[in-house]
């Protein structure tokens, strides 16, 4: 077994719950310090998961025992944050998005690959059975050739339930920026590198009014499109409508499986990408009903795993799956949608884009040294 890694966690707001949870079920991980702006959340989040050490910021940055800043900011912040952390020689996994603009993106990047460290960014539900068994239903030509798809994610907004909603009306927020990153990474796994958007952007509720404690009573006034919809061409031809919204109700499409993907030879239904399992079907040219497809790999992952992949990369020298490079190709793509709206226009996409490897088959639960 490789040797643990040991793990700086910066920002240690609701998110972290999520990854230090799965973190206990995957050995690679040393989750051996943490920090916040606010220390009574560190040394709530240390208190509640055994972390040993709550540092500040700057000072966990700095710290010669971190080998991974896991970067768990606002979004706003990832970039910053991200960049910080390779120039302290630290290599670096960020939640979603890689930054709010291309170029903040392009920065880390260029960090990265200039001092020779590691960069990965989630999603990594891409990494759990459903999306897995979905692309390996698609790469084994159950299908034939993917043509078209079709992806939604519609609601209402996070208004009447999140304690902190504002920085999701903000630039860099919506719900291109927040959710569309779990389904541009699925439809890249999927289906490989985009060549062109065309896309249609609104603000359908310019002010929002907030439900949710502690901020019950306060306005937003919403500063990036909640409403989006987009053509996308993918670089081998398949042609397809990717819905977000803040601003709907009753979305009627199936939740459980929102992408579907169409073939030539059939129809792929494909679980919610923001999700590790959920269920696969498809259907062939002769089959009178959908089938069940059977998971090809573990189930019960969770956040973290991208985390421990990258991990693992660290000590083996393998690639790791959820790389800078991916996540700015979602980065470009979801910029590319404001664009297109703004200029009337198609937007052409040059980011550099290879499909990752496909996760392990046979591996036990926890174990990604492939």
């Amino acid at each position: 077994m490789a040797e643990r890694v040991r793990v700086g966690l910066i920002g240690c707001g609701a998110i972290s719950a999520a990854y230090l949870k799965m973190a206990r079920n995957l050995p690679i991980l040393d989750i051996s310090a943490c920090a916040d702006l606010d220390g009574d959340k560190a040394r709530a989040r240390a208190e509640e998961f055994g972390i040993p050490r709550v540092l500040g910021v700057d000072e966990l940055i700095a710290d010669p025992e971190v080998e991974v800043v896991l970067n768990l900011t606002i979004p706003k912040a990832h970039a910053s944050v991200a960049v910080a952390a390779l120039e302290a020689g630290k290599h670096t996994f960020s939640e979603k998005p890689l930054g709010i603009r291309r170029e903040e993106g392009a920065g880390v990047l260029r960090t990265g690959a200039a001092l020779g460290l590691r960069v990965g960014c989630a999603p990594d539900t891409v990494l759990g059975a459903g999306i897995q068994t979905a692309r390996k239903a698609i790469d084994n030509g159950l299908i034939g050739r993917p043509i078209g798809f079709t992806a939604h994610m519609l609601s209402r907004g996070v208004e009447t339930w999140h304690p902190n909603p504002r920085f999701y009306y903000e630039v860099g927020g919506g719900p291109m920026f927040d959710m569309g990153p779990y389904y541009l990474t699925a439809l890249l796994n999927l289906l490989g590198p985009i060549r062109r958007i065309c896309a249609l952007t609104s603000i359908a509720i310019p002010v929002r009014h907030i439900t949710s404690q502690p901020f019950a009573g306060q306005d937003v006034e919403v500063e990036t499109p909640d409403h989006l919809c987009g053509s996308i061409e993918f670089r081998d031809g398949a042609i397809g409508t990717l819905m977000t919204s803040f601003a709907t109700a009753h979305g009627v499409y199936d939740r459980k499986m929102p992408i579907v993907v169409y073939g030539t030879e059939g129809t792929l239904k494909v679980p919610d990408p923001n999700g590790f399992d959920g269920p696969v079907q498809v259907r062939g040219l002769k089959d009178e009903d959908w089938i069940d497809v059977p998971h090809a790999f573990p189930t019960g992952y969770g956040r973290a795993v991208g985390l421990a992949d990258l991990c693992h990369a660290v000590r083996s020298g393998r690639e790791h799956r959820c790389s800078a490079e991916q996540a700015f190709a979602v980065l470009d793509a979801m910029q590319a949608f404001l664009e297109s709206s703004d200029g009337g226009r198609a937007v052409s996409l040059e980011s550099e884009y290879e499909r990752p490897k496909p996760m392990a088959v046979g591996l036990p639960f926890g174990q990604l040294d492939d």
